[in-house]
Parts: structure tokens; C-alpha cells; sequence
């Protein structure tokens, strides 16, 4: 940041507009560059008034059309700072005060002849028609590894201790996302609770931090691609990128992986493979809720967007996962005509960030309604390969039978797997999991223990989505034969592609 503001002010720049969450972070910047260059920070707030960052005296001037309007009074060499400028620029859905814009119009132009600037610092970009041309804008983004590695000994040396180098580099790790105050705050809550920079509390408290806006959250799955019946061919194409994200992977040419979009069948293990990628890449995961990154102020949905890449990059090397993609994104394409365009924008933000992201964001996605995805999403360079999960096969629905009747604690060995295999041909692997917690109901209220009877007796009350939906799952089909990878690779049964017809 500190370069970028050096870079406008020796270039003459009249207007510059700093968006970031950090305010102290950020007037510490623009002062330290204003030292250096010689000039002379006045700092400007509706409660506070004007005040002299270097002889600290304060002008009671409250009203911020005054403020404006002070630059031109200012000696040469002057920066002024407005701090929540944007409130007065239309912010939440208002119109912006036409004062203000002129003041400001009129106080840029005469600043680029006196050697003055005039700095907005704000949270969020909200600029009128009118200022777009007038300023520079200036985003900051969330503190990087060095940054958090001073604030870490800085923590531990308020507090009397001293940290190994190893200690610092994991509290520093696990901060990653947070802002500079964020970080501070955790970790001091760390030191008090626990003695030091503990990176597993940083990690937990991040985590509750990031979750606040209900946008983006960490999530810390406990699923392995143990947990994940059949699959092998999404699994292995995942495995295969598990180093992907080193620098030794780099020197060898590869590009970091962008992504996978799995799309199939409802219930599959879409959703628990994409929790499972975050062992399988030994990755931290963070859920994207793409529906909530709309708004309803204007301009407030691509700020949304703009707060979760940033965060994301932040966190990078990362998994970002977003399920069900198609119901954060399907109104894309009729949104000039539903919400003023806004969803074609976020949509585009998204897929644009997609294409020329450089930070190793790895982007898996999930959806099972092929027909609501935006074609844009689907080419090659938003993600690195499209799977389909299909119903699962003999085999794989043997490894799900095994899978769930252990998690209930009882031991396969003791149940007829390949009889229950048989009866349940065009179950998913969700439904595989329902009936086994039927058949445990059952059991505990005849007060007897699971059994392979009482199993059968589930699974024939179980009628399947490939049964109640055959027409919908057939179309599904259809459309992935040649456009989309099989999610459990080349080894199907024929059997397996004439499961649904009856």
C-alpha cells in the first residue's frame, strides 16, 4: 500500500480513495509516506473535526462541505483525510449530498496546482458518477505472512515471552485472513488464554471471525477419502494434485490448479467429496454461500464478492468450495431484467477472479442441476476438469454399505453386504445412509440390535430418487455422457448404465 500512495503523491495525484477495513492500518501508512515526502496529514471525522496529525492542533470544522472546502485554505504539501467519506457519496442506497460532489470536484482540481491531496478512507468504494474520474483508487489488502509474524512477537514480547522462530511462523500461519486488528486481538486472547500464540486457538477464533459476515466460513471437516465410497477416479485426480501447490511443483513448470466442478445425481457424495479435498489436498477449506453475497444496496453485492476473494487470498493455499453453484448464480442470465443487472455482475466479478486468478485458490464446486449453470462457467480455464458422479455401482455401493454400518459402530463382517448390495440397486449413497438409520430405529424400539433383516426391511420402504425422479436423473445422464469425466472412473459395469430404466 505504502508504494501505491507514494507512487500518486510524486505523480501529482489530486484524489485518492483508500478502501480498506483497517483505518489505523491505513492512516499509519498514508502517514508514514506523507513523512517522507514532506507532507502534512490532516486527519478529518464528523465528530472530531480538523486535526493536525503533526502539531496535533484540531479545527472544530464538523460539517464536511467546511471540511472540503478547507483544502484550498491548506498550505502546500497538504494531504487531507476523510475518514467515512463514502457516507456522504450515496452509501446505502442514498443519493449522494451534490454539496459534497462539487466541494470535492472543486477542491481536486485546485489541489493538482498546489501540490495537495484530498484521501477518502473508507470501508467500501462508493463513488458517484460525478468523482469516477477524479480519483484513485486504492485498495488494501489483509496483512501478509511478515506482517502477521511481527504482530505475533510483538504480542509475545507485551507479554514477557519469547518465541521460537517455529512458533512464530505457525501463529502467523494460522492468522492468515484475518485483518491487522483481528490478528492482534486473537492473539493477545491466545497469550491470555493459553500461555502464547497457541495456532490451533488462532485458528478456532479465526474461524469464528471470518463467519461473522455469513459470507464466507472455515470449516474443518472430519472426512478422508476413507469416508468417501467409490469415487475413484475424482479421488485419485485429486490425490495427483496434492503437491501441486509447492514450490518444487513451480520449478517443474506446473500452474497452481484451479479447480473442480462436480456435478451429478442428488445425494451422491458430491458435497462430502469437496469436504473430503481438504484431507486429500491437505488444504485448509473455506465455504463460499454464493446467495449471500447478494444484497440489496447498491453495489453492496460485488463489495461482498471483492471481501471474499481478498479473504480467500488471503488464506491461500486454499480450498474455496461452494455447493450447489447453480442456485447462487442461475439468475445471471436474466438479471438485467430481475435485479438491475447485478447478479450478471457479481456472476462476471466471479468468473473473471476464476480465469486470471494468480493466488492458489483451489475452486471446487459442486451442483446437480446442469440446466441452470451459465455456459461461461462450464469452458475450460474456469476449472480444470468437469466430473459427473453417477449412482453408485455394485462395488462402490458395497464400500458405502461398509462405510455407514461402521460409523454406526457395528462391524460389516457380521452383515450380508453383497445381499443388501443386490436389493438396493439404484439407491445413492445418502439413501444407503437413511436406511441404516431407519434400521436403527427400528431396532432400539424393538429394543433388539441392528441386523441384516432389519436392514432389508428399510430398504424395501425406500423408494429411490433414480425411481421418483427417473426422468430428470436420465436427462442428467444424458447430458454428461460426453461432456463430463465419470467421478468413478472407467470401470463401470454395463449393468450399471441400465439401472434406472424400469
Amino acid at each position: 500500500m505504502r508504494d501505491k500512495i507514494r507512487n500518486c503523491l510524486r505523480a501529482g495525484f489530486a484524489g485518492l480513495y483508500v478502501v480498506t477495513p483497517e483505518e489505523v492500518r491505513a492512516e499509519a501508512d498514508l502517514k508514514a509516506v506523507a513523512d517522507e515526502l514532506g507532507y502534512t496529514v490532516l486527519s478529518w471525522t464528523v465528530t472530531a473535526g480538523l486535526l493536525n496529525t503533526r502539531t496535533g492542533a484540531v479545527d472544530s470544522i464538523t460539517d464536511p462541505v467546511e471540511a472540503v472546502a478547507a483544502v484550498g485554505d491548506l498550505p502546500e504539501r497538504s494531504v487531507v483525510v476523510l475518514k467515512d467519506g463514502h457516507l456522504f457519496l450515496g452509501d446505502a442506497g442514498q443519493a449522494a449530498n451534490p454539496v459534497i460532489v462539487r466541494a470535492l470536484k472543486d477542491s481536486i482540481r485546485a489541489a493538482r496546482c498546489s501540490a495537495k491531496a484530498v484521501v477518502i478512507l473508507a470501508c467500501r468504494l462508493v463513488l458517484p458518477p460525478e468523482l469516477e474520474k477524479e480519483f484513485a483508487v486504492i485498495e488494501v489488502g489483509l496483512p501478509d505472512r511478515a506482517a502477521l509474524k511481527v504482530i505475533a512477537t510483538n504480542i509475545a514480547k507485551s507479554a514477557g515471552l519469547t518465541l521460537e522462530p517455529s512458533a512464530v511462523d505457525a501463529a502467523a500461519e494460522s492468522a492468515r485472513g484475518l485483518t491487522t486488528t483481528e490478528a492482534e486481538d486473537i492473539m493477545a486472547l491466545a497469550v491470555v488464554t493459553s500461555g502464547g500464540p497457541d495456532p490451533v486457538l488462532i485458528a478456532r477464533e479465526k474461524a469464528r471471525t471470518v463467519k461473522k459476515n455469513g459470507i464466507l466460513e472455515i470449516i474443518e471437516p472430519a472426512e478422508t477419502a476413507a469416508d468417501v465410497g467409490g469415487l475413484d477416479g475424482l479421488k485419485g485426480w485429486l490425490l495427483k494434485r496434492r503437491n501441486a501447490f509447492t514450490p518444487e511443483a513451480s520449478a517443474f513448470g506446473l500452474p497452481p490448479p484451479r479447480g473442480v466442478l462436480i456435478l451429478g445425481i442428488p445425494g451422491t457424495g458430491k458435497s462430502l467429496t469437496a469436504k473430503a479435498a481438504a484431507s486429500i489436498l491437505e488444504r485448509p477449506i473455506l465455504r463460499l454461500d454464493a446467495g449471500r453475497l447478494f444484497a440489496g444496496l447498491v453495489g453492496e453485492s460485488e463489495a461482498n464478492l471483492r471481501r471474499a476473494i481478498q479473504t480467500a487470498e488471503a488464506v491461500a493455499p486454499c480450498i474455496l468450495w461452494i455447493d450447489e453453484i447453480e442456485k447462487g448464480f442461475s439468475g445471471s442470465r436474466s438479471s438485467a431484467s430481475t435485479d438491475g443487472g447485478t447478479s450478471a455482475r457479481v456472476f462476471g466479478g466471479f468468473i473473471s477472479w476464476m480465469q486470471e486468478k494468480a493466488a492458489p485458490v483451489f475452486v471446487v464446486a459442486t451442483a446437480n442441476d446442469v440446466s441452470q449453470l451459465p455456459p461461461e462457467l462450464l469452458r475450460k480455464g474456469r476449472f480444470d476438469e468437469l466430473f459427473f458422479v453417477d449412482l453408485p455401482d455394485d462395488g462402490d455401493r458395497a464400500q458405502i454399505w461398509r462405510i455407514h454400518i461402521g460409523k454406526r459402530r457395528r462391524d460389516a463382517a457380521g452383515f450380508d453386504v453383497q445381499a443388501l448390495v443386490k436389493l438396493s440397486e439404484g439407491f445413492t449413497g445418502a439413501e444407503v445412509e437413511q436406511v441404516v438409520v431407519d434400521a436403527l430405529y427400528d431396532a432400539y424400539d424393538a429394543g433388539r440390535d441392528l441386523d441384516t433383516a432389519g436392514v432389508i426391511a428399510a430398504i424395501q420402504r425406500t423408494v429411490p430418487l433414480s425411481v421418483t425422479m427417473s426422468e430428470q436423473v436420465d436427462a442428467l445422464r444424458q447430458w454428461a455422457r460426453n461432456r463430463a469425466r465419470p467421478a468413478a472412473g472407467e470401470r463401470r459395469s454395463p449393468k450399471a448404465a441400465r439401472r434406472i430404466a424400469a
